[in-house]
């Protein structure tokens, strides 16, 4: 197949939607597949609702295509224009704009349910977002379910390193349980949930915030609540850390804590997870796919700080509980899907959409091999 691939920005962008786009561009053309890759330049809300009255991104997405793959992302600047294109269309979503706890949320629903009535097929990266598209109107006939693999690290965990991580809570002399968050620094991460949970819990924490800063604003906000409550010996910013950089914060920490208030899939509870990292995650979205509450991490509601500092007073207080549930962590890391699969579920869609029978028959790439 001739495939296009529309996004804002570039795929060279390091967040996990656009990891997501990379890989799967690059599992497409190991299948065979060409795929035309178009860049659209980042917009602001309103400016993208803007392109549709001017003929510069329809232009652009006339590319010599079987099919176009579009990252939903982009949504507002491709209203107009994909009405116009002579090929299908299906849309990537990593989740939608209208799922977050947003005051402009009923306006991101209309413009995302007309969005989505001009796409033949629509690519989800979890049950929870698939869902969430079918209740904007998309048939669920239309959609598969392709998560991504997590596996960016893919580290030698085994269990007695497991153990001994967690036994460093026990004894007369127990460290400090060591938290690494890790996602860009915005509102929907719960970062601000998450530092009032850690100034609440009885025990010490130590926690590692890692990620690139989206919102001025808001970070001024955390450092202020950091400052205000003493925390500054116990709450590291550490910025964007390079793959080697963040797996050794990884490696030495206790629990991934990421409470967010909305996350479509969450690959960084995933990404956790490959270092036998238990999780505390958010019940509002597709996390819960991923971090078995109990069993692999604790979910949490959204904008809860006591509930996140029960979990932490919980890991820290049994270093037996924690192992096992970073073992539990491990398992479930190593039994799921993995770019291959995922790429194969996206093709025979594309298969289908574009009636490409050699396609749709095709077998997975990990059973040709």
């Amino acid at each position: 197949m001739n495939v296009g691939f529309a996004l804002y920005g570039s795929l060279d962008e390091q967040s996990g939607g656009f990891r997501y786009d990379r890989k799967l561009v690059a599992g497409l053309r190991a299948a065979g597949d060409t795929v035309e890759v178009v860049e659209l330049p980042w917009r602001a809300y309103p400016r993208g609702l803007l392109d549709n009255a001017l003929p510069g991104v329809r232009d652009r997405l006339r590319v010599d295509v079987d099919v176009l793959l579009q990252d939903e992302l982009a949504h507002p600047s491709l209203l107009r224009a994909n009405r116009d294109l002579p090929y299908p269309v299906v849309s990537v979503v990593h989740h939608l704009r209208a799922s977050e706890p947003r005051r402009l949320s009923p306006l991101y629903r209309a413009v995302e349910r007309r969005y989505l009535a001009t796409v033949d097929g629509v690519v989800c990266n979890s049950a929870a977002t698939r869902d969430a598209v079918a209740a904007l109107g998309v048939d669920p006939a239309a959609t598969v379910v392709a998560p991504p693999a997590g596996d960016r690290f893919d580290p030698a965990i085994n269990d007695d390193a497991i153990e001994a991580r967690a036994a460093s809570l026990g004894g007369p002399d127990p460290g400090p349980l060591r938290v690494a968050f890790v996602g860009n620094v915005e509102p929907r991460k719960g970062l601000d949930t998450l530092v009032a949970g850690v100034d609440r819990a009885d025990t010490a924490v130590d926690l590692t915030v890692v990620g690139r800063v989206v919102d001025e604003g808001h970070v001024a906000d955390v450092r202020r609540i950091v400052r205000e409550r003493g925390l500054d010996d116990h709450v590291r910013f550490a910025g964007r850390l390079s793959d080697a950089e963040l797996a050794d914060a990884l490696r030495g920490s206790h629990v991934l804590a990421v409470p967010s208030r909305y996350e479509g899939f969450g690959i960084v509870y995933l990404e956790g997870m490959s270092f036998g990292l238990p999780a505390i995650a958010s019940r509002a979205g597709g996390a819960g796919e991923t971090v078995a509450d109990g069993e692999t991490g604790v979910l949490v509601d959204p904008d809860d700080p006591a509930a996140v500092a029960r979990a932490l007073d919980e890991f820290a207080g049994d270093p037996d509980r924690l192992a096992a549930m970073g073992r539990a962590a491990r398992r479930r890391y190593e039994r799921h899907p993995d770019w291959a699969e995922s790429t194969a579920r996206v093709r025979r869609l594309l298969a289908e959409i574009v009636d490409d029978p050699e396609a749709v028959d095709a077998p997975d790439p990990e059973v040709a091999t």
